[in-house]
């Protein structure tokens, strides 16, 4: 899996480094959700030094009493807020008519530019971190790496590698067979010891977590459902395979059996957890893991099946009926107390609307601030970066949005973001 070279001049040739942020920002903030799940304060300064935030000061404060060269940012009209999260989007592609003509037509050039383009989508919609859990590895690797070393622009990215079975959702379907056995990945992988390979495989060549699919999935081309597929044991090899190389497991899981089996193997995180029963969220509770409930995509999918003709007989009908069974589903589970990190699926959804699922996920009868927490706290908590994100604190990276609202009184606030910055470099303002 060695990067090729036209991947590489791609990256280079995407544009000159940005300039970098300037040596100190002042932020006069009118109304500061700093710590999400707390009280919001009024009339605050942030200090913002080179990348990261070095102070907040009750009051208006003089810039110039700052730094003599103090840029001043005005947001004394707006609610200010640490940059949201989405621990679930698949950047490479957009679902469409033509997503398998795009398969077999993209080069990993192209993959990467529709990455760097979808990222700025997210971005400038106010997602400063994703943790992308669906690619094709190399590209993705290369993005990311790109947009940490400010080569391009686009969010923080987690990414991870994925690893799955023989004919379940993380292989290749719909295809022709000769097709299909040239896209066959050497991330798939049949009995533990298989799968342990695949693990130490995904993590050699990059992979800052594992994600795995426990059951079949709405995507799949196939009519093998939407229950448990990867066995008992391949799913713990792979915990304890990722565990032993400080690596995270996230499992795609829409049916109660492989839910449980999942969550009985220690990964870090549900993904959709679309039949999450009482003994899921038994489960859940124990174990401490994240349902990602990715509600948007679920909405997506239905509304997909019912106004257009391109999905196959086999997903329209998985879509129709696990997108409607999302969300019930997910109500129970939080309403228990089951931790929630935000995640939307964007990439079956159209990249820059994730907020959309902050709207679905009130519908379910979640609280604005317990909504908020999900794309903060916890989602800084998921990957392991509370030291760094996840609330505006000194010492932290200055991922900050604003808009005109309160959230925590309205949640589509969050659908029209009008301030964005990401470490401490400002994207998007007035």
């Amino acid at each position: 899996m060695n990067i090729k070279i036209s991947t590489l001049l791609t990256l280079f040739f995407i544009g000159a480094a940005p300039a970098m942020a300037g040596p100190v920002q002042v932020i006069h903030a009118g109304e500061v959700l700093a710590v999400p799940g707390e009280r919001p304060l009024t009339e605050r300064t942030i200090v913002i030094d080179g990348q990261r935030i070095r102070e907040i000061r009750n009051g208006y404060v003089d810039p110039s009493s700052i730094a003599e060269d103090a840029e001043l940012i005005d947001l004394r009209d707006s609610f200010v807020m640490p940059g949201l999260m989405d621990m679930h989007v698949h950047l490479q592609g957009q679902l469409g008519p033509d997503r398998y003509r795009d398969r077999l037509k993209l080069s990993g050039a192209d993959v990467l530019v529709n990455s760097i383009h979808y990222g700025m989508n997210t971005l400038m919609a106010g997602f400063t971190t994703v943790r992308d859990v669906g690619n094709s590895g190399e590209e993705m690797y290369a993005v990311r790496d790109g947009i940490e070393q400010g080569l391009i622009d686009g969010p923080r990215i987690i990414a991870a590698g994925g690893v799955g079975i023989t004919g379940g959702h993380a292989d290749v379907s719909g295809l022709k067979p000769e097709w299909m056995e040239l896209e066959t990945d050497a991330s798939i992988c049949d009995g533990p010891y298989e799968c342990r390979r695949a693990t130490r495989h995904m993590i050699k060549y990059g992979a800052d977590l594992i994600k795995i699919t426990s059951t079949g999935g709405v995507m799949t081309d196939n009519n093998t459902g939407t229950g448990q597929q990867m066995t008992d044991d391949e799913l713990l090899e792979v915990v304890t395979a990722a565990a032993a190389m400080g690596r995270k497991v996230a499992s795609h899981a829409h049916g109660t059996e492989g839910i449980n089996a999942a969550l009985k193997a220690g990964v870090a995180s549900i993904e959709h957890g679309s039949y999450t029963d009482e003994s899921s969220i038994e489960l859940f509770l124990e174990t401490g893991a994240y349902l990602v409930p990715t509600l948007l995509a679920g909405a997506t999918v239905v509304e997909i099946a019912e106004t257009t003709d391109y999905l196959s007989d086999n997903v329209s009908e998985k879509a129709l009926r696990v997108g409607n069974d999302m969300k019930g589903n997910f109500a129970k589970a939080q309403a228990a107390g089951v931790k929630v990190a935000f995640g939307t699926d964007s990439g079956i959804s159209a990249h820059g609307e994730n907020a959309r699922e902050a709207v679905l996920m009130h519908e379910a009868g979640m609280s604005n601030e317990a909504i908020l927490v999900s794309a903060t706290v916890n989602a800084a908590d998921l990957i392991d970066m509370s030291d760094s994100i996840g609330t505006l604190e000194a010492g932290k990276y200055a991922d900050i949005i604003a808009m005109d609202g309160s959230p925590i009184e309205n949640i589509e606030e969050l659908l029209d973001v009008d301030f964005v910055m990401k470490s401490g470099k400002i994207f998007k303002r007035k």
